[in-house]
């Protein structure tokens, strides 16, 4: 699959739906590419550098981690980064002042709007965000005021579905739904919560694919069961066992213990 340009994905607005994973390690990446993946996110630290390399067919997002920069330039300077160590796009959830600054450098940039975590404490903690009019016109201003500022997609976090739908139409950026229905323009799910990774509360948005958490259990026993074994043969003498070891001949040994034993100087290597 050929890799997904900017362009690419907004010419596929409102013609095909496209699917976004967030992973957390190179190895999800690149199973993420090898499954076909339309895009692929993570955010911006240094283990995280090599994880486009992993995924050279697929569109990369790189995230600016909230809470980071103090200025535009501060987040400008981190985006022109991202994009040298590959990424093919930013998503950053700043104002749209900042997201000026970065587009205006021609950087692609993935705004968000709804439920934005670290500002849950604005709209009433980690909850949906527009399901009232006041909330739902605010969606929609806020969406507006991002296309305007020059990005160029919008992850709508939680919104309700209706509302996502009828600002999708409404509006030229490609829509990202993070709980946001289909009628968003890319369907987007973090790779914990598909895999089935997180113990204990799963989003109701997330729909769990695999039971990595249950197979991470059964690994864990299985290392306490082999160090177990480990200690046991070591202090039964099991281990080592005779093909674990290095021999040395009878004849170079019995040369070894007459020098050590008459105290022979010994040149090494002679």
């Amino acid at each position: 699959m050929a890799k997904l340009t900017v362009k690419d994905l907004l010419a596929a607005k409102g013609k095909r739906q496209l699917a976004f994973v967030q992973v957390a390690r190179a190895e999800e990446a690149e199973a993420a590419a090898a499954a076909g993946m339309d895009m692929i996110g993570t955010g911006f630290r240094p283990e995280t550098f090599n994880f486009p390399a992993t995924a050279v067919d697929t569109h990369f997002q790189f995230g600016l981690i909230w809470g980071h920069h103090a200025s535009a330039e501060e987040a400008l300077c981190e985006a022109m980064q991202a994009m040298e160590a590959g990424a093919d796009s930013i998503y950053c959830a700043m104002s749209p002042h900042v997201i000026e600054v970065l587009a205006r450098e021609g950087v692609p940039v993935i705004a968000h709007v709804g439920l934005v975590p670290p500002k849950a404490t604005w709209t009433g903690g980690m909850r949906a965000v527009g399901r009232t009019f006041d909330q739902a016109i605010s969606v929609y201003r806020e969406t507006k005021a991002f296309e305007a500022a020059g990005a160029f997609a919008v992850e709508m976090e939680v919104v309700p579905a209706r509302l996502a739908a009828e600002i999708t139409s409404r509006t030229s950026l490609l829509t990202i739904s993070l709980g946001s229905g289909a009628g968003c323009d890319v369907e987007y799910l973090f790779s914990a919560d598909l895999l089935g990774e997180n113990r204990g509360h799963i989003p109701r948005h997330a729909k769990t694919y695999r039971n990595f958490a249950a197979e991470r259990d059964r690994l864990q026993t299985e290392r306490i069961g082999a160090y177990s074994e480990f200690i046991a043969d070591v202090k039964s003498g099991a281990f080592p066992e005779d093909r674990h070891i290095v021999g040395i001949t009878d004849n170079e040994f019995e040369l070894f213990l007459d020098a050590v034993t008459n105290d022979t100087d010994v040149e090494i290597g002679a």
